[in-house]
Protein backbone atom coordinates (compact mmCIF):
# COMPACT_ATOMS: atom_id res chain seq x y z
CA UNK A 1 0.00 0.00 0.00
CA UNK A 2 2.91 2.25 0.25
CA UNK A 3 2.00 4.95 -2.58
CA UNK A 4 1.91 8.85 -2.41
CA UNK A 5 -0.31 10.40 -1.91
CA UNK A 6 -2.22 8.10 1.01
CA UNK A 7 -5.50 8.70 1.57
CA UNK A 8 -6.02 7.77 5.14
CA UNK A 9 -9.67 7.99 7.37
CA UNK A 10 -8.68 8.52 10.85
CA UNK A 11 -11.48 7.38 13.76
CA UNK A 12 -11.25 8.49 17.17
CA UNK A 13 -13.72 8.13 19.85
CA UNK A 14 -12.59 10.31 23.21
CA UNK A 15 -12.82 9.20 26.82
CA UNK A 16 -15.41 11.99 27.44
CA UNK A 17 -17.92 10.54 24.78
CA UNK A 18 -18.24 13.29 22.71
CA UNK A 19 -19.27 11.51 19.58
CA UNK A 20 -16.97 9.24 16.85
CA UNK A 21 -14.74 11.78 15.07
CA UNK A 22 -14.08 10.77 11.74
CA UNK A 23 -11.14 12.63 9.31
CA UNK A 24 -10.40 11.52 5.36
CA UNK A 25 -6.67 13.21 5.35
CA UNK A 26 -4.48 13.14 1.81
CA UNK A 27 -0.89 12.39 3.03
CA UNK A 28 1.79 13.26 0.85
CA UNK A 29 5.83 13.61 1.20
CA UNK A 30 7.97 16.58 -0.43
CA UNK A 31 11.67 16.52 -2.02
CA UNK A 32 13.06 16.93 1.10
CA UNK A 33 10.60 13.96 2.83
CA UNK A 34 8.62 16.00 5.14
CA UNK A 35 5.43 15.31 5.36
CA UNK A 36 2.30 17.33 4.23
CA UNK A 37 -1.61 16.80 4.33
CA UNK A 38 -4.76 17.69 3.60
CA UNK A 39 -8.01 17.43 5.37
CA UNK A 40 -10.66 16.41 2.45
CA UNK A 41 -13.28 15.78 4.96
CA UNK A 42 -14.61 15.55 8.94
CA UNK A 43 -17.05 15.19 10.60
CA UNK A 44 -18.56 13.98 14.28
CA UNK A 45 -21.32 11.48 14.46
CA UNK A 46 -22.73 12.18 17.82
CA UNK A 47 -22.95 8.69 20.30
CA UNK A 48 -27.24 7.67 20.39
CA UNK A 49 -28.24 7.15 24.24
CA UNK A 50 -27.69 3.51 23.39
CA UNK A 51 -24.13 3.57 22.58
CA UNK A 52 -23.17 6.00 24.98
CA UNK A 53 -24.97 3.69 27.60
CA UNK A 54 -23.00 0.42 26.26
CA UNK A 55 -19.60 2.75 25.78
CA UNK A 56 -19.70 3.84 29.65
CA UNK A 57 -20.97 0.41 31.48
CA UNK A 58 -18.56 -1.68 28.96
CA UNK A 59 -16.09 -2.29 31.78
CA UNK A 60 -18.47 -3.44 34.00
CA UNK A 61 -19.46 -6.15 31.74
CA UNK A 62 -18.36 -9.97 32.00
CA UNK A 63 -15.54 -11.99 29.12
CA UNK A 64 -17.98 -12.99 26.97
CA UNK A 65 -20.08 -9.74 26.55
CA UNK A 66 -17.42 -7.71 26.62
CA UNK A 67 -15.73 -9.57 23.22
CA UNK A 68 -19.67 -9.27 22.03
CA UNK A 69 -20.01 -5.18 22.34
CA UNK A 70 -15.90 -5.39 21.28
CA UNK A 71 -16.88 -7.29 17.37
CA UNK A 72 -20.38 -4.98 17.66
CA UNK A 73 -18.58 -1.43 18.22
CA UNK A 74 -15.98 -2.66 15.47
CA UNK A 75 -19.04 -3.11 13.13
CA UNK A 76 -20.44 0.15 14.31
CA UNK A 77 -17.24 1.97 13.38
CA UNK A 78 -16.86 0.05 9.85
CA UNK A 79 -20.69 1.33 8.76
CA UNK A 80 -20.07 4.26 9.66
CA UNK A 81 -16.41 5.08 8.16
CA UNK A 82 -18.26 3.43 4.83
CA UNK A 83 -21.51 5.93 5.24
CA UNK A 84 -19.31 8.36 5.76
CA UNK A 85 -16.92 8.04 2.74
CA UNK A 86 -19.99 6.84 0.31
CA UNK A 87 -22.05 9.83 1.26
CA UNK A 88 -19.55 12.37 0.49
CA UNK A 89 -18.54 10.20 -2.55
CA UNK A 90 -14.71 10.05 -1.68
CA UNK A 91 -12.67 7.15 -1.26
CA UNK A 92 -9.55 5.86 1.22
CA UNK A 93 -7.06 3.49 0.92
CA UNK A 94 -7.04 2.64 4.70
CA UNK A 95 -8.99 3.06 7.69
CA UNK A 96 -6.65 4.04 11.66
CA UNK A 97 -9.01 3.87 14.14
CA UNK A 98 -8.30 4.28 17.63
CA UNK A 99 -10.83 2.71 18.92
CA UNK A 100 -12.96 4.13 22.41
CA UNK A 101 -10.49 3.05 25.62
CA UNK A 102 -12.24 1.27 28.03
CA UNK A 103 -9.08 -0.32 30.18
CA UNK A 104 -5.50 1.61 30.17
CA UNK A 105 -3.45 0.17 33.59
CA UNK A 106 -0.05 0.53 31.23
CA UNK A 107 1.78 -0.32 34.73
CA UNK A 108 0.06 -3.46 34.74
CA UNK A 109 0.88 -4.08 31.44
CA UNK A 110 -2.64 -3.44 30.16
CA UNK A 111 -4.72 -1.18 27.89
CA UNK A 112 -7.55 -2.09 25.74
CA UNK A 113 -9.28 -0.35 23.38
CA UNK A 114 -13.00 -1.57 22.29
CA UNK A 115 -13.27 -1.67 18.42
CA UNK A 116 -12.34 -4.64 16.98
CA UNK A 117 -10.50 -4.53 13.97
CA UNK A 118 -11.43 -7.51 11.99
CA UNK A 119 -15.44 -6.63 12.19
CA UNK A 120 -14.52 -2.80 11.06
CA UNK A 121 -12.73 -4.13 8.00
CA UNK A 122 -15.35 -6.43 7.36
CA UNK A 123 -18.57 -4.05 7.69
CA UNK A 124 -15.74 -1.04 6.00
CA UNK A 125 -14.91 -3.80 3.21
CA UNK A 126 -11.52 -2.01 3.23
CA UNK A 127 -7.74 -2.55 4.94
CA UNK A 128 -7.62 -1.23 8.78
CA UNK A 129 -5.14 -0.67 11.20
CA UNK A 130 -5.85 -0.72 14.83
CA UNK A 131 -4.52 -1.20 18.01
CA UNK A 132 -2.25 1.54 18.28
CA UNK A 133 -1.30 0.84 21.85
CA UNK A 134 -0.70 -2.18 22.61
CA UNK A 135 2.94 -3.03 21.55
CA UNK A 136 4.26 -0.26 23.29
CA UNK A 137 2.73 -0.73 26.48
CA UNK A 138 4.36 -4.54 25.61
CA UNK A 139 7.63 -2.50 25.23
CA UNK A 140 6.95 -0.84 29.20
CA UNK A 141 5.82 1.97 27.70
CA UNK A 142 2.44 4.29 28.62
CA UNK A 143 0.93 3.30 25.47
CA UNK A 144 0.28 7.22 25.73
CA UNK A 145 0.31 9.60 24.08
CA UNK A 146 0.56 8.48 20.54
CA UNK A 147 0.25 11.71 18.95
CA UNK A 148 3.29 13.28 19.73
CA UNK A 149 4.91 12.57 16.28
CA UNK A 150 2.05 13.81 14.68
CA UNK A 151 2.69 17.06 16.48
CA UNK A 152 6.53 16.93 15.94
CA UNK A 153 5.80 15.94 11.77
CA UNK A 154 2.57 17.74 11.08
CA UNK A 155 2.75 20.88 13.53
CA UNK A 156 6.30 21.49 13.82
CA UNK A 157 5.73 25.48 13.57
CA UNK A 158 4.44 25.48 17.18
CA UNK A 159 6.65 24.95 20.15
CA UNK A 160 4.19 23.00 22.21
CA UNK A 161 1.00 21.46 21.29
CA UNK A 162 -1.43 21.24 23.99
CA UNK A 163 -4.91 18.87 23.93
CA UNK A 164 -7.62 19.62 25.68
CA UNK A 165 -9.50 16.39 25.04
CA UNK A 166 -10.91 13.73 28.16
CA UNK A 167 -7.21 14.53 29.16
CA UNK A 168 -5.47 17.59 28.62
CA UNK A 169 -1.76 16.42 27.30
CA UNK A 170 1.01 18.04 26.15
CA UNK A 171 4.34 17.52 24.00
CA UNK A 172 7.23 19.82 22.95
CA UNK A 173 10.87 19.13 22.10
CA UNK A 174 13.85 19.04 24.50
CA UNK A 175 17.13 18.62 23.64
CA UNK A 176 16.31 16.77 20.55
CA UNK A 177 13.51 14.31 21.64
CA UNK A 178 9.88 15.11 21.47
CA UNK A 179 8.92 14.72 24.59
CA UNK A 180 4.98 14.52 25.78
CA UNK A 181 2.45 13.13 28.69
CA UNK A 182 -1.06 13.84 30.29
CA UNK A 183 -1.15 16.67 32.59
CA UNK A 184 -4.50 15.90 34.05
CA UNK A 185 -8.40 15.12 33.77
CA UNK A 186 -9.69 18.13 31.30
CA UNK A 187 -13.33 16.83 29.65
CA UNK A 188 -14.08 13.99 31.44
CA UNK A 189 -14.26 15.47 34.66
CA UNK A 190 -15.60 18.55 33.70
CA UNK A 191 -18.63 16.81 31.69
CA UNK A 192 -19.29 14.56 35.09
CA UNK A 193 -19.93 17.63 37.10
CA UNK A 194 -21.39 19.55 34.60
CA UNK A 195 -23.97 16.52 34.16
CA UNK A 196 -24.91 16.99 38.05
CA UNK A 197 -26.32 20.32 37.04
CA UNK A 198 -28.59 18.71 34.23
CA UNK A 199 -26.11 19.78 31.25
CA UNK A 200 -23.88 16.84 28.60
CA UNK A 201 -21.27 19.59 29.48
CA UNK A 202 -20.59 22.89 30.09
CA UNK A 203 -20.58 25.54 27.04
CA UNK A 204 -18.28 28.25 26.98
CA UNK A 205 -17.48 27.68 30.56
CA UNK A 206 -20.05 29.59 31.70
CA UNK A 207 -20.98 27.24 34.46
CA UNK A 208 -17.57 27.26 35.93
CA UNK A 209 -17.51 31.00 35.42
CA UNK A 210 -20.66 31.56 37.79
CA UNK A 211 -18.58 29.32 40.79
CA UNK A 212 -15.73 30.75 43.07
CA UNK A 213 -12.06 28.50 43.89
CA UNK A 214 -12.33 26.56 46.56
CA UNK A 215 -8.96 26.05 48.37
CA UNK A 216 -8.96 23.37 50.10
CA UNK A 217 -10.28 21.51 47.32
CA UNK A 218 -7.49 23.18 44.62
CA UNK A 219 -4.74 22.25 47.28
CA UNK A 220 -5.85 18.59 47.54
CA UNK A 221 -5.71 18.22 43.97
CA UNK A 222 -2.67 19.75 42.79
CA UNK A 223 -1.19 17.90 45.73
CA UNK A 224 -2.23 13.80 44.26
CA UNK A 225 0.68 11.99 43.69
CA UNK A 226 0.18 11.92 39.84
CA UNK A 227 1.45 15.42 39.55
CA UNK A 228 4.94 14.86 41.01
CA UNK A 229 5.77 12.18 38.86
CA UNK A 230 8.07 12.96 36.20
CA UNK A 231 8.97 11.02 32.75
CA UNK A 232 6.48 9.67 30.85
CA UNK A 233 2.81 9.60 32.33
CA UNK A 234 -0.47 8.73 31.21
CA UNK A 235 -3.88 8.56 32.69
CA UNK A 236 -7.20 6.70 32.55
CA UNK A 237 -10.87 6.40 33.40
CA UNK A 238 -10.25 4.39 36.40
CA UNK A 239 -7.54 6.67 38.22
CA UNK A 240 -10.28 9.37 37.51
CA UNK A 241 -13.12 7.62 39.10
CA UNK A 242 -11.55 5.99 41.62
CA UNK A 243 -9.10 8.94 42.52
CA UNK A 244 -10.10 12.21 41.21
CA UNK A 245 -14.02 12.13 41.52
CA UNK A 246 -13.82 11.07 45.26
CA UNK A 247 -11.38 13.85 46.04
CA UNK A 248 -13.83 16.17 44.51
CA UNK A 249 -17.36 15.05 46.24
CA UNK A 250 -15.54 14.64 49.67
CA UNK A 251 -15.82 18.32 49.66
CA UNK A 252 -19.96 19.71 50.43
CA UNK A 253 -19.80 22.71 47.89
CA UNK A 254 -21.43 23.59 45.19
CA UNK A 255 -21.33 21.92 41.81
CA UNK A 256 -20.54 25.49 40.60
CA UNK A 257 -17.70 26.02 43.20
CA UNK A 258 -16.26 22.09 41.99
CA UNK A 259 -16.34 23.07 38.00
CA UNK A 260 -14.99 26.48 38.66
CA UNK A 261 -11.99 24.78 41.08
CA UNK A 262 -11.42 21.98 38.27
CA UNK A 263 -10.75 24.51 35.62
CA UNK A 264 -8.29 26.73 37.92
CA UNK A 265 -6.35 23.38 38.59
CA UNK A 266 -6.33 22.48 34.90
CA UNK A 267 -5.21 25.89 34.28
CA UNK A 268 -2.54 25.77 36.96
CA UNK A 269 -1.20 22.14 35.73
CA UNK A 270 -1.22 23.27 32.09
CA UNK A 271 0.92 26.81 33.46
CA UNK A 272 3.41 24.00 35.29
CA UNK A 273 4.15 22.54 31.38
CA UNK A 274 4.18 25.78 29.39
CA UNK A 275 7.25 27.82 29.01
CA UNK A 276 7.59 30.32 26.33
CA UNK A 277 6.46 31.04 22.60
CA UNK A 278 3.39 29.11 21.16
CA UNK A 279 1.60 27.06 21.98
CA UNK A 280 -1.38 25.08 19.83
CA UNK A 281 -3.91 24.58 21.33
CA UNK A 282 -7.06 22.10 20.19
CA UNK A 283 -9.66 19.65 21.66
CA UNK A 284 -12.89 20.39 23.28
CA UNK A 285 -11.38 21.88 25.77
CA UNK A 286 -10.25 24.76 22.83
CA UNK A 287 -14.07 25.89 22.91
CA UNK A 288 -14.29 26.41 26.59
CA UNK A 289 -13.59 30.24 26.64
CA UNK A 290 -13.41 30.76 30.37
CA UNK A 291 -11.35 27.39 30.75
CA UNK A 292 -8.62 29.11 28.04
CA UNK A 293 -8.88 32.57 29.80
CA UNK A 294 -7.63 31.02 33.16
CA UNK A 295 -4.77 28.93 30.57
CA UNK A 296 -3.75 32.51 29.17
CA UNK A 297 -3.83 33.92 32.52
CA UNK A 298 -1.78 31.61 34.57
CA UNK A 299 0.97 30.14 31.05
CA UNK A 300 3.47 32.08 29.91
CA UNK A 301 3.25 30.24 26.54
CA UNK A 302 1.03 32.20 23.83
CA UNK A 303 -2.10 30.37 23.23
CA UNK A 304 -3.13 29.67 19.54
CA UNK A 305 -6.39 28.28 18.73
CA UNK A 306 -6.78 27.14 15.18
CA UNK A 307 -9.66 26.88 12.98
CA UNK A 308 -12.28 24.85 13.91
CA UNK A 309 -11.61 22.01 11.86
CA UNK A 310 -8.19 21.51 13.53
CA UNK A 311 -9.50 22.15 17.06
CA UNK A 312 -12.22 19.40 16.19
CA UNK A 313 -10.14 16.97 14.57
CA UNK A 314 -6.56 17.19 14.80
CA UNK A 315 -6.44 13.89 17.11
CA UNK A 316 -8.33 11.57 14.46
CA UNK A 317 -6.21 13.76 11.63
CA UNK A 318 -3.11 12.44 13.99
CA UNK A 319 -4.47 8.97 14.09
CA UNK A 320 -4.75 8.86 10.45
CA UNK A 321 -1.07 9.75 10.30
CA UNK A 322 -0.17 6.72 12.33
CA UNK A 323 -1.62 4.46 10.22
CA UNK A 324 -0.47 6.21 7.04
CA UNK A 325 3.10 5.34 8.87
CA UNK A 326 2.43 2.09 9.56
CA UNK A 327 1.36 0.81 6.08
CA UNK A 328 5.01 3.04 5.21
CA UNK A 329 6.71 0.83 7.64
CA UNK A 330 7.72 3.98 9.41
CA UNK A 331 7.90 4.60 13.70
CA UNK A 332 5.32 5.16 14.39
CA UNK A 333 5.35 5.55 18.87
CA UNK A 334 8.18 7.37 20.08
CA UNK A 335 9.28 6.10 23.39
CA UNK A 336 10.43 9.88 24.68
CA UNK A 337 6.75 10.44 25.16
CA UNK A 338 6.05 6.86 25.98
CA UNK A 339 8.66 5.84 28.36
CA UNK A 340 9.29 2.62 25.86
CA UNK A 341 12.68 0.95 25.74
CA UNK A 342 12.34 1.57 21.82
CA UNK A 343 10.35 3.49 19.50
CA UNK A 344 7.58 1.03 17.58
CA UNK A 345 5.43 0.63 14.66
CA UNK A 346 2.61 -0.14 16.90
CA UNK A 347 -0.51 -1.03 15.36
CA UNK A 348 -2.19 -4.32 13.55
CA UNK A 349 -3.44 -4.31 10.14
CA UNK A 350 -6.60 -6.27 8.75
CA UNK A 351 -6.83 -6.16 4.76
CA UNK A 352 -10.17 -6.38 4.68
Amino acid sequence: MKHFPLHVLGLMSGTSLDGLDLCLARFNRDGSSRWTFDILAAETFPYSPAWTQKLQQAHTLGAFDFVALHRQYGAFLGEQAASFLRGKNLRADCVASHGHTVFHQPQRGVTFQLGDGAALAAAADMPVVSDFRSLDVALGGQGAPLVPIGDRMLFAAYDRCLNLGGFANISFEQDGQRVAFDVCPCNIALNALSRLLGEPYDSGGALAAQGSVSSALLDELNALDFYAQRGAKSLGREWVEEVFLKKIAAHAISAHDRLRTVCEHIAMQVARCARGGTMLATGGGAFNAFLMQRIAKLSPCRAVIPDAQIVNFKEALIFAFLGTLYVSNEVNTLASATGAKRNSIGGSLVKG
